[in-house]
């Protein structure tokens, strides 16, 4: 996935401006892809310069707002349905699991214990993004609650598997 195809995917629910687009990006897809406020506005202009999106209001202080264009839907959907999603390879915790054994088990125990707190605060964040969101049946809510609830599942599963992984180092 790529920053332009969220800010493509964000735009194909309603016309928005970057401001708009940057709180909506906050409340759903910064768990996802975070992006900072200048690369959004970056990609903005570079989608709208390629004809992906037009900016079809302006208004004080410089706000745009900004559409999806026919080419920029054609995209959108070009991406999801004939574009294989990337699979991200490089795993930093997994990597440090692979060489456990240069430090003492009670150090490696440790590595793992802290895994299972990080699992739990991030659910926990999950959950408390969840409880406040007014979720509603538009796609997005929709699609919004399933991606919520990937991260939810994931979060317990890596909690589980330190804590069993936690168990199989030996004295």
């Amino acid at each position: 996935m790529s920053l332009r195809h969220a800010l493509l995917g964000l735009l194909s629910e309603r016309p928005a401006s970057g401001y708009d687009l940057l709180k909506r990006f906050e409340t759903s897809l910064a768990n996802v892809w975070p992006a900072t406020q200048s690369q959004m506005y970056t990609e903005l202009s570079k989608l709208a310069d390629s004809g992906l999106i037009s900016v079809t209001a302006q208004g004080p202080r410089g706000r745009k707002e900004y559409t999806l264009t026919d080419e920029g839907l054609a995209e959108l959907r070009h991406w999801l349905t004939e574009t294989k999603p990337q699979r991200n390879t490089r795993n930093d915790i997994l990597l440090r699991v692979f060489f456990l054994n240069a430090i003492t088990p009670d150090q490696a125990r440790s590595y793992l214990t802290e895994l299972m707190k990080l699992s739990e605060q991030e659910h926990e964040g999950l959950r408390r993004l969840a409880d406040s969101i007014d979720w509603g049946d538009d796609p997005l809510s929709v699609n919004g609650k399933i991606a919520l609830e990937y991260g939810l599942r994931f979060n317990a599963m890596r909690r589980e598997w330190a804590a069993w992984a936690t168990d199989q180092i030996r004295q």
